[in-house]
C-alpha cells in the first residue's frame, strides 16, 4: 500500500507542477507579491496531497521563535520537502538554491521572479561572495534568508559536515541566526520515490546572537540543530516500538 500511496502522490507532485506553471505563468509578469503568493498556494497544495495521499503529516513546533523580519534560518537538509516548508511557514523567505533549480519550470520560473539566492557549487569563492551580496540584498528588504548549513541532502543520523557558507551570511548580515531541526528524511528520503507515513516535524529553536566568533558560533549551530534534529529521530523510534 505504502507503494501505490507513493506512486499516486508523485503524480500528484509533478502534475500540480505542471498545472501551476501551466495555468498561473502570467503571474510573473506581476510584482513579487503576487508571484511569491503562486509558490505558497503550490507549497500548501503539495503538503494537502502529501498528507492525504502519502498520510505524511507535517507539523511545525517552536514557532513562538520563528522569526518575522530579516534573519537568517539555518536548517538541517534531509530531502525536497526542506525546499517546499519555507513557504509554507515564513512570510517572505529567500531560500539558497543551486543554480540548477532556477531552469527548472514553474519552481525556477518563480523561484527567479521571487529573487531566490541562486549559488554556482563550481564557482568556488566567487560563489561565496555573490551568495554573501544576494542575501544582502534580500535582509535590506526584510526577508528571512533560508540556508541548508551542509550544503547537500544527508540522510537522517549521518555524521554532520558544516559548510562556511552560513558563517559567511551569519558574519556579513550581522543578524542572529535561527537554527532548525527536522527528521524529514525519515518519511520523505532524499532518493526513491516512497514517502512512509507518519509526521514530519521542523522545529525552530531560540535564535544565536549575532556577532559571535567563527569557532563558537559553528559549535553552538552545528550542535543545537544536529541534537535537537537527532532527538526527533529517537521520538520516531520510540514511537514505532511502542507501535
Amino acid at each position: 500500500m505504502t507503494t501505490v500511496r507513493s506512486l499516486i502522490f508523485v503524480a500528484w507532485l509533478y502534475l500540480s507542477i505542471a498545472l501551476f506553471a501551466i495555468i498561473l505563468s502570467p503571474v510573473l509578469i506581476l510584482g513579487h507579491g503576487q508571484a511569491m503568493a503562486v509558490i505558497k498556494a503550490w507549497a500548501r497544495f503539495v503538503l494537502f496531497g502529501l498528507r492525504w495521499i502519502a498520510g505524511v503529516r507535517v507539523e511545525f513546533r517552536g514557532l513562538e521563535h520563528r522569526p518575522e523580519g530579516p534573519a537568517l534560518i539555518a536548517c538541517k537538509h534531509q530531502g525536497m520537502l526542506d525546499i517546499i516548508i519555507p513557504f509554507a511557514v515564513l512570510r517572505d523567505p529567500a531560500i539558497i538554491m543551486k543554480k540548477e533549480l532556477m531552469v527548472l519550470p514553474f519552481f525556477g520560473w518563480f523561484a527567479w521572479k521571487t529573487k531566490m539566492i541562486s549559488i554556482d557549487r563550481s564557482a568556488h569563492s566567487k560563489a561565496l561572495k555573490d551568495m554573501v551580496r544576494q542575501a544582502r540584498a534580500c535582509a535590506a528588504e526584510g526577508r528571512q534568508i533560508f540556508i541548508f548549513p551542509e550544503g547537500t541532502r544527508a540522510a537522517p543520523g549521518a555524521p554532520p559536515d558544516y559548510k562556511p557558507g552560513v558563517m559567511a551570511l551569519y558574519r556579513d548580515l550581522g543578524v542572529p541566526c535561527w537554527p532548525m531541526a527536522t527528521n524529514a528524511g525519515v518519511h520523505w528520503p532524499a532518493h526513491g520515490f516512497r514517502r512512509y507515513p507518519g509526521t514530519v516535524v521542523y522545529e525552530f529553536l531560540p535564535p544565536i546572537p549575532a556577532e559571535m566568533k567563527r569557532a563558537e558560533f559553528m559549535a553552538l549551530l552545528e550542535s543545537r540543530i544536529e541534537t535537537a534534529s537527532n532527538a526527533l529521530l529517537e521520538q520516531k523510534a520510540g514511537s514505532a516500538h511502542l507501535g
